[in-house]
C-alpha cells in the first residue's frame, strides 16, 4: 500500500493532461480482425483441446509495431477441454504488471479456486495512455495468443482496475462490449478514451466519496454511461458520510436482463483498498475482492461444456435412487456404511502461493499414500506469531490463529487410493514463514 500511496501526486498531475487528450486517444479503427477473433459468440477458443505451449509466467508479445509483456497465470491442474474464465487486471499509473500478479489480481485469484485464466499487462510508461488505441491493440493481442492455445470460455472474459487501470478497464468496455461480459473499475476517469461507448456491459464501479487525486464525480460519470447503455433506472445511489468508515454498495434497478450496474461509495480517499471500520488501506482485509468476485462470479457460463453433458450419460449410472442397494458396485457402498480409512494414510503439504505487504495466500495438499479409501480428513497446523487466517475455501476451519484445524468440505472428504485434494486460504502477516506441526488424520 505504501508504494501505492506514494503514487497520488504522480496520478494527479498527469489526470488533467491525459482527461484532456481522451478524446482523441483512439483510433476509428482497432482492426476488425482482432475484434472477430475473439468475438463473444463463438462456444469456445482454439485453444480448447488443445496441449499448451504457454506457461504461467511473463510472456512477451508484438503489439502494433512494439515488443509488449504480460503475466499469465494458469490455474493449477489445467485441464485443455475446460474452459476457463479470462480475467485482466490492469495496474494503476507507475505500477506495474508484477505488482498486479504479486497482489492477486487484485485479490481475486485467491478467491477463484483454480477456476481463472488471469492476464497482468504491463503499460507503456507504466500507464494506459492508449494513444492511437494501442493498448486496446495490445488487450486483442494478448487475447488472441491466450485464446489459440489455451481453452477459454467466450462468454466469461472480464476486466478491472484501479486509478489509471479502471481508466483502461473503463476503455475495454466502451470498445469491446462483444468481448468482455463485465468490468469493474476501481477510482477511475475517463483517462485512456471511450471508443464507441454506447453498447451495454455489465458494470462495477467502485470510488472514495472524498478521492483527492480522481474526484469521485468522475466515477459517477463512468458509471452514468453503462447506466444508460444497460437501460438502468437513473437514480442517486446512498453514498457514506465523511468518518462513518463504512461502503455502501447499490445495484440499480430496471437494467437489462444479465447487465447489471453496481455502485459501491466508501468512505476514503484514493484506494483501492479500503477497510470498513478503518482509515488504514489493508489489500488482505479489503471488502472489494470479495464484491467484485461475486459481481463476476454471478454470470453464468453460455458455452457448452467441452466433454459429454451429463443428459447423454446412460440413465443406469446416475439415478441412486432406482438400483437397489445390493446392486451398487463394489467400489461404492451405501453411504451409511463407508469404508474405514487406512490409519497413516492420509499427509499433509503446505506451500505459499503468493504474497503482498501484510499478506499471503497458501495451499495445502491432503494426499492419500495409502490403498484404501480415505472418508474425511482433518488438517491441523500452528501458524506463526502474527499470522491469522482471513478467508479459506475448500474446508471448515476452527481456529484463524495458532493452533488451526481445518476439516474436509462436504464434496472433498472423498480421497481415493493415491489421490489427493487441496485448500487453500488467505492470511494476514508475513507469509515467509511456513507454520509448524502440519498433519493429516483422518477417522
Amino acid at each position: 500500500m505504501a508504494k501505492r500511496t506514494s503514487l497520488l501526486s504522480s496520478i494527479a498531475a498527469a489526470a488533467v493532461l491525459l482527461a484532456a487528450a481522451a478524446g482523441g486517444a483512439l483510433s476509428a479503427d482497432l482492426g476488425e480482425t482482432a475484434q472477430a477473433s475473439t468475438n463473444g459468440t463463438l462456444a469456445a477458443t482454439a485453444g480448447c483441446g488443445k496441449a499448451p505451449t504457454l506457461s504461467s509466467g511473463t510472456r512477451t508479445i508484438s503489439s502494433g509495431g512494439q515488443n509488449r509483456s504480460y503475466i499469465l497465470r494458469i490455474p493449477d491442474g489445467y485441464d485443455r477441454n475446460r474452459p476457463y474464465r479470462l480475467i485482466f487486471g490492469f495496474h494503476w499509473l507507475n505500477g506495474s504488471a508484477n505488482n498486479v500478479a504479486s497482489a492477486g489480481y487484485y485479490g481475486l485469484l485467491p478467491l477463484s479456486n483454480n477456476s481463472t485464466i488471469f492476464v497482468a499487462p504491463q503499460g507503456i510508461d507504466n500507464g494506459w495512455a492508449n494513444t492511437n488505441g494501442r493498448d486496446l491493440t495490445l488487450f486483442d493481442d494478448i487475447s488472441r495468443q491466450v485464446e489459440n492455445d489455451l481453452c477459454v470460455d467466450t462468454s466469461q472474459r472480464f476486466a478491472l482496475g484501479w486509478s489509471y487501470g479502471g481508466a483502461m478497464s473503463y476503455a475495454v468496455a466502451c470498445a469491446r462490449p462483444t468481448i468482455v461480459r463485465a468490468v469493474t473499475v476501481i477510482s477511475g476517469a475517463n483517462l485512456s478514451g471511450c471508443n464507441g461507448g454506447t453498447q451495454p456491459v455489465a458494470y462495477f464501479g467502485i470510488h472514495g466519496i472524498y478521492d483527492s487525486v480522481l474526484n469521485i464525480s468522475m466515477g459517477r460519470s463512468l458509471r452514468d454511461t453503462f447506466v444508460r447503455n444497460n437501460g438502468c433506472t437513473a437514480q442517486s445511489p446512498r453514498e457514506p458520510s465523511r468518518g462513518s468508515l463504512t461502503h455502501i454498495t447499490t445495484t440499480y434497478s430496471g437494467c437489462r436482463e444479465g447487465y447489471p450496474v453496481q455502485w459501491a461509495a466508501f468512505d476514503g480517499d484514493h484506494t483501492p483498498s479500503p477497510v470498513d471500520g478503518s482509515s488504514s488501506p489493508n489489500d488482505s482485509r479489503t471488502w472489494t475482492s470479495g464484491e467484485i468476485w461475486r459481481f463476476f462470479s454471478q454470470f453464468a457460463s453460455t458455452t457448452p461444456p467441452t466433454t459429454v453433458p451429463p443428459t447423454t450419460v446412460p440413465p443406469t449410472t446416475v439415478p441412486p435412487t432406482t438400483p437397489p442397494v445390493t446392486t451398487a458396485p463394489p467400489t461404492t457402498p451405501p453411504v451409511t456404511t463407508p469404508p474405514p480409512g487406512e490409519p497413516g494414510a492420509c499427509t499433509a503439504t503446505y506451500r505459499t502461493i503468493n504474497t503482498w505487504p501484510g499478506g499471503y495466500q497458501a495451499e495445502v495438499t491432503v494426499a492419500n499414500n495409502g490403498a484404501t479409501t480415505l472418508n474425511g480428513w482433518t488438517v491441523r497446523l500452528t501458524l506463526a506469531s502474527g499470522q491469522a487466517i482471513s478467508s479459506l475455501w475448500n474446508g471448515v476451519n476452527t481456529g484463524t490463529s495458532g493452533s488451526v484445524s481445518v476439516r474436509n468440505a462436504d464434496y472433498n472428504g472423498t480421497v481415493g487410493a493415491n489421490g489427493s485434494t487441496t485448500f487453500g486460504f488467505t492470511a494476514t502477516g508475513n507469509g515467509a514463514t511456513a507454520p509448524s506441526g502440519v498433519s493429516c488424520t483422518s477417522p
